[in-house]
C-alpha cells in the first residue's frame, strides 16, 4: 500500500499538463481553422485524444523495462507493417502511407517511430559497453536503416529523418565517438550528392522542394509565384498577425485556401495570423518547457541505461519535430510533412506521442521503485 502510494506522487503532473493543454490548443486552432468545411476535424482530434489517453495510461502503468522481452517482434512488426502498407497502403496526394481499419486511417510510419525508439533503446543497452566501436555504431545505424528504407520509399521523407534524429541523438547519448559522427555525416552528404545527380532515388517533387527552400533562404522573394507560393503565403499569413494577431476564427490567406495543408503540416502559421507573434513566441516557451521536462526524465534515469535511452529518443523525436515545423512554415527548413506534436491534426501521430508520454512517466515511476 505504501509502495502504491509512493508510485502515485511520482507522476510528473506538468508533462501531464503541458501535454493535454498543447492537445486542447490544438483542438481549438483546428476548429477556427477549419470551420464551415465539411469535415468535423475537430471532431475527430477530440477522438484521437481519448483513444491517444489509453495509448497514455498503459504506456504509464506499463513498467518500460517490460519491453526488453519482446524487442524481436517489436522490431519484427515494425517491418511487417511498413511493408504492408506498400502493397496495401491508402494513396493521398501521390503518397501510400495509409492503411483503413473499420473506417479509420493509421499511418504505421507514426508507430514505427514509437518502435524505433524502443528497439534502438534495447539494442543500445546491451551493447552500450561497446558503443565507440565502429562495428556496434554501424550496427545501430542498421537497425533504423531498414525501416527508414521501407519509410523513404512510401514516399515519406520527413519521417525517416526522424527516425535519423532520433538515432542520432540516442547514439550520442550513449557515448559514441563524435569522429564517428562527423564520418557519417560527410558520407551521408557525398551519398546524398550522388542520389541527387542520378535522379533514380530522390522524386522529383523532393528534388523541387529542396531546390525551393535553398533559393527562398537566398532570397525570400524568389519563386513566390511559382514553386515556392504556399511557403511564401505562409511567411505573408504569419506575418500579417502582427503583435497580438487577428483573433481566433479571423484568419483569411489560412481559412481561405492561400496556405495547404491549413489543419496539418502548416497549422502553425494559422497560429501565426490569428495569434500573432504573441501566440507563436508562447506556443515555443511551452515546446521548450515539454522539451525541458523530458530532459529531466533523461537526467533523473542517468543510472537506468534502458530509461535514459528511450528517454532520448522520445526528447529527439519531439525536439525534431518542433524545429522542423515551425522552420519550415516560416521558410527556415525545407517542407518535408513533419507534424506539430500535439497540435496538428492527425490520429495515428497522436496515439504515438500520447504512447510516449506515457514512457515518459513509466520511466519516471518506475526509476524510484527500483530504490524500494
Amino acid at each position: 500500500m505504501m509502495r502504491d502510494s509512493r508510485l502515485h506522487k511520482n507522476i510528473d503532473i506538468p508533462l501531464l499538463v503541458l501535454t493535454y493543454g498543447l492537445a486542447l490548443f490544438g483542438v481549438l486552432i483546428i476548429y477556427s481553422v477549419t470551420h464551415g468545411d465539411a469535415t468535423p476535424y475537430h471532431k475527430r482530434q477530440l477522438l484521437w485524444i481519448v483513444l491517444g489517453t489509453a495509448g497514455l495510461v498503459a504506456g504509464t502503468l506499463v513498467d518500460y523495462h517490460f519491453y526488453t522481452r519482446f524487442d524481436r517482434y517489436i522490431y519484427g512488426f515494425n517491418l511487417v507493417s511498413l511493408a504492408i502498407v506498400l502493397k496495401f497502403a491508402h494513396g493521398i496526394n501521390g503518397a501510400a502511407r495509409w492503411i483503413n481499419i473499420a473506417g479509420f486511417k493509421f499511418q504505421p510510419s507514426e508507430f514505427a517511430k514509437l518502435c524505433v525508439i524502443l528497439t534502438l533503446a534495447i539494442f543500445l543497452t546491451k551493447h552500450h559497453e561497446t558503443i565507440r566501436e565502429p562495428k556496434t555504431f554501424l550496427l545501430s545505424l542498421l537497425h533504423i536503416g531498414v525501416p527508414m528504407a521501407l519509410i523513404f520509399k512510401q514516399p515519406d521523407l520527413g519521417t525517416a529523418l526522424v527516425l535519423l534524429a532520433i538515432w542520432a541523438g540516442m547514439v550520442f547519448m550513449a557515448g559514441a565517438k563524435v569522429s564517428h559522427l562527423l564520418i557519417l555525416v560527410i558520407t551521408g552528404v557525398l551519398l546524398f550528392v550522388t542520389l541527387w545527380h542520378t535522379g533514380k532515388v530522390i522524386k522529383g517533387y523532393q528534388r523541387q522542394r529542396l531546390v525551393t527552400w535553398w533559393e527562398q533562404l537566398a532570397d525570400p522573394d524568389a519563386n513566390k509565384g511559382g514553386r515556392g507560393y504556399h511557403v511564401s503565403q505562409a511567411r505573408v499569413a504569419i506575418g500579417s498577425g502582427g503583435m497580438w494577431g487577428k483573433g481566433l476564427m479571423h484568419s483569411s490567406l489560412v481559412h481561405d485556401g492561400y496556405v495547404p495543408e491549413k489543419q496539418t503540416d502548416f497549422i502553425f502559421t494559422d497560429i501565426g495570423e490569428e495569434l500573432g507573434f504573441a501566440g507563436t513566441l508562447t506556443l515555443a516557451v511551452v515546446y521548450g518547457w515539454l522539451l525541458y521536462r523530458g530532459v529531466k526524465v533523461i537526467r533523473a534515469a542517468d543510472e537506468d541505461i534502458l530509461g535514459k535511452m528511450i528517454a532520448t529518443g522520445i526528447v529527439s523525436m519531439l525536439a525534431f519535430h518542433v524545429v522542423e515545423n515551425i522552420g519550415m512554415n516560416i521558410g527556415i527548413m525545407p517542407v518535408a510533412g513533419v507534424p506539430l506534436p500535439f497540435i496538428s491534426a492527425g490520429g495515428s501521430n497522436m496515439l504515438t506521442l500520447m504512447t510516449c508520454i506515457g514512457l515518459l512517466q513509466s520511466i519516471t515511476r518506475n526509476r524510484h521503485q527500483l530504490l524500494f
